[in-house]
């Protein structure tokens, strides 16, 4: 299964970034952009899939890094 990083809004006002099944952010930023470009290059180093959710929590985009083959076998 390929880990997934979400990036939502935090009551505090800051975003977070987090893998989808743990408790605790994994980084914390100021705006959105910065919170995905951090998660991107985590996400690159582990051929992960980053999230985005809008204020709102709906997924905006979903952005996918390593080995993800086109067309999907099976």
């Amino acid at each position: 299964m390929k880990k997934e990083y979400h990036i939502t809004k935090r009551p505090d006002g800051n975003w977070q970034y987090k893998e989808i099944h743990n408790t605790r952010a994994t980084g914390i930023a100021s705006t959105q952009e910065q919170a995905f470009k951090e998660a991107r290059v985590v996400a690159i180093h582990q051929s992960a899939e980053v999230v985005i959710h809008g204020v709102d929590g709906k997924i905006r985009e979903k952005n996918s890094y390593g080995n993800d083959p086109f067309p999907p076998k099976g």
